[in-house]
């Protein structure tokens, strides 16, 4: 049986009919990025398990296509970018207005800061601050929100954007300027 780094680094040379051990390995091994990223993009628990399972499920069905052109998470992480403009078309571009009501609670995101040592009022503001930039991010456009998401949460360099969407790596750039342009206005920063 092969090992994961020997699949991968077949995979550029030929197409790879992968074993379900070794595409659970796959799995078990980007799961948790693909599920970062979609919960992060729809602030949904139930929605980005769900999408992060399909994209598992689409993978695992089409391996066979996957090239190699580029690494697995960026191949992974377009399927699921792909799952998630559909989910978006299937309720007709309504998803932000409900992720309103469904939005993770400001309180639980006071969890996510770094330091617990902080006063109340510090949190407090915190909070306010996560829930500000969360509803301007929503009212980016599709595209500034993916690449905003990609950049910010996912933590992914300009080049990683450019190849996970199909974008030059310039119109990743002035999308990215764009969207921090108009957080920013929102924020009342600067620009």
């Amino acid at each position: 049986m092969a090992t994961l780094t020997t699949v991968l680094e077949t995979m550029g040379k030929q197409t790879v009919a992968m074993p379900d051990a070794e595409f659970a390995e796959v799995a078990s091994r980007y799961r948790p990025q693909i599920f970062r990223f979609l919960l992060a993009s729809l602030r949904d628990p139930d929605v980005a398990e769900t999408l992060t399972q399909d994209c598992l499920l689409k993978a695992y069905r089409n391996w066979e296509s996957f090239r190699g052109e580029s690494s697995v998470m960026t191949w992974l992480l377009r399927i699921a970018i792909n799952l998630q403009k559909d989910h978006w078309r299937s309720r007709r571009m309504q998803f932000w207005k409900q992720t309103a009501n469904n939005a993770v609670d400001a309180a639980d995101a006071g969890h996510w800061l770094p330091s617990e040592e902080s006063s109340p009022e510090q949190q407090t503001l915190a909070k306010d601050q996560v829930r500000l930039v969360w509803k301007a991010v929503e009212r980016l456009s599709e595209r500034q929100r993916t690449v905003f998401m990609l950049r910010h949460v996912e933590e992914m360099e300009i080049h990683e954007i450019a190849s996970t969407i199909g974008l030059s790596e310039g119109t990743v750039k002035a999308h990215l300027s764009r969207a921090m342009v108009r957080v920013r206005a929102e924020l009342g920063g600067k620009r």
